[in-house]
């Protein structure tokens, strides 16, 4: 009997342990109230097949939404092999953006450094991150907008949708995709893409499939096939690099000479890793979101009559006022889209493109009552800010008229971060909604389109269309 006991004994003292392990594992060790609450999830995995699954909605994640009723807009998970926090709260959020490099700095998961590579843009701090940028701003930057990019973006919307009248079926985000980035690609690193039959574009729009997916690098995978793709650009464009370097002295004709440039100053900071991981940063970034945002703002505007429009009639009106209606746009014009601009800010505002932002403590962070250790990771989500129905009535419908008497939204702010915030705001905003606008101006006023298929809208969490959209373009009446 004494030896039986001693057996119970032993048994529920090693479950007892048991339990203990498993619930600090789950709860990132000895439970500390001023933490935030939150849970680790499943060993190895964490939560983040739960965080990777699909949803067709246009509100907060179920992720995110279950986790902000049990915990608040503040709480702890650990995703991709990295705890974390998050953030819901929009205050806490443009906080994170705004102090940069005071109590915060960028942090990116591992994941994501394996396809823009250790030393892009993204992961630079401080001076030499201010010096990219600066460098960006000359292909992006407002006198380069007005002077170059305007003429350049107009020629091309008309070319490619000219293109598209007679073909039965025209995918947008595909077509948009591939016009966006033949410009980009000739300003950045003068590559026709059309004449080498979109071989670059195809290795990008691999890595778009596979940014946001389980980072699991075996074949098959859309992570492996993203992998792939950067392999190849890098492989390219290290041989452009080279050839470019042993032809001595030429005259800047793109960016990537501005880089060369850069990198033979003495005592330059710009090695060959880093001009390489920005040219590539800089060809990913520059056309995929804004096709995607081009994509959602069509589908918005096919589902709403109203503001279809009225968005028309700013357009035919822009075009009535010049002398020659097929004359190229003008910054002026340009700069008179209201509407336009309410249209593409209500678009993006639901879209959510950039789903998550990440930046990791410098230091101990008091925030509402809870304690941020230095060193912890946080994952940032506008979406929780644009879909606050304390700012937005019904914030998943799309109006874009809510817009009508606000300010136009220049940089990021709590409520608004389609663009980021803070010294790491998106360096070509302007590009991207220039690039919109114009599209939109050339479409409206020279034709029209009906919807076949698709169309449907998926957070994966970034935005998807599984099945595109399908539209028919014809000439007006």
């Amino acid at each position: 009997m004494d030896y039986l006991a001693a057996v119970v004994f032993v048994t529920l003292a090693l479950a007892t342990l048991l339990l203990r392990l498993v619930f600090r594992w789950r709860h990132g060790g000895a439970f500390e109230p001023r933490l935030p609450p939150g849970s680790r999830g499943l060993p190895l995995v964490g939560e983040t097949l739960e965080f990777f699954t699909a949803s067709p909605t246009l509100e907060l994640l179920p992720f995110f939404r279950r986790r902000l009723e049990r915990y608040g807009p503040i709480f702890r998970t650990r995703l991709v092999g990295e705890d974390m926090v998050v953030s819901l709260d929009p205050e806490f959020s443009a906080r994170v953006l705004q102090q940069e490099e005071r109590a915060f700095q960028i942090w990116y998961p591992s994941s994501f450094m394996r396809v823009f590579g250790a030393d892009n843009i993204i992961s630079a701090l401080g001076p030499l991150h201010r010096h990219m940028r600066s460098l960006m701003l000359r292909l992006f930057g407002p006198e380069s907008l007005r002077l170059v990019l305007l003429r350049d973006v107009h020629r091309s919307a008309r070319a490619e949708l000219r293109s598209w009248l007679g073909r039965p079926d025209v995918e947008v985000r595909t077509a948009t995709s591939r016009m966006i980035f033949g410009v980009t690609a000739k300003k950045l690193i003068s590559h026709d893409d059309a004449a080498a039959q979109g071989s670059l574009w195809k290795c990008f729009d691999a890595c778009t499939r596979g940014l946001l997916a389980f980072p699991l690098r075996v074949p098959g995978t859309a992570f492996y096939k993203c992998m792939q793709g950067r392999e190849r650009v890098m492989k390219m464009l290290r041989q452009q690099l080279g050839e470019r370097r042993s032809a001595g002295e030429r005259e800047a004709v793109d960016f990537f000479d501005v880089v060369i440039d850069e990198m033979e100053k003495p005592g330059s900071e710009m090695t060959e890793s880093i001009a390489l991981d920005l040219l590539f940063l800089m060809l990913f970034a520059s056309h995929e979101t804004t096709s995607i945002g081009l994509t959602a703002v069509l589908k918005f505007l096919t589902d709403s009559p109203k503001a279809l429009q009225e968005l028309t009639e700013e357009h035919e009106n822009i075009q009535k006022r010049r002398a020659d209606p097929d004359s190229e746009i003008t910054w002026e014009e340009y700069k008179s889209m209201k509407f336009t601009s309410d249209v593409i800010h209500e678009a993006l505002r639901l879209s959510n493109i950039a789903a998550v932002v990440f930046r990791k403590a410098k230091q101990d962070v008091q925030i509402k009552g809870y304690t941020i250790p230095q060193g912890s990771k946080i994952m940032i989500c506008p979406s929780a800010a644009h879909m606050n129905p304390r700012v937005y009535e019904d914030p998943s419908v799309f109006n874009p008229w809510r817009w009508k008497d606000i300010p136009e939204p220049v940089g990021g702010t709590k409520d608004f971060m389609v663009f980021g915030g803070g010294v790491r705001l998106c360096v070509g905003a302007d590009f991207a909604k220039l690039q919109m606008s114009i599209f939109l101006h050339c479409l409206l006023t020279k034709y029209r389109w009906n919807a076949i298929s698709g169309g449907t809208m998926v957070f994966y969490p970034g935005l998807r269309f599984p099945d595109g959209f399908h539209i028919h373009l014809l000439p007006k009446d």
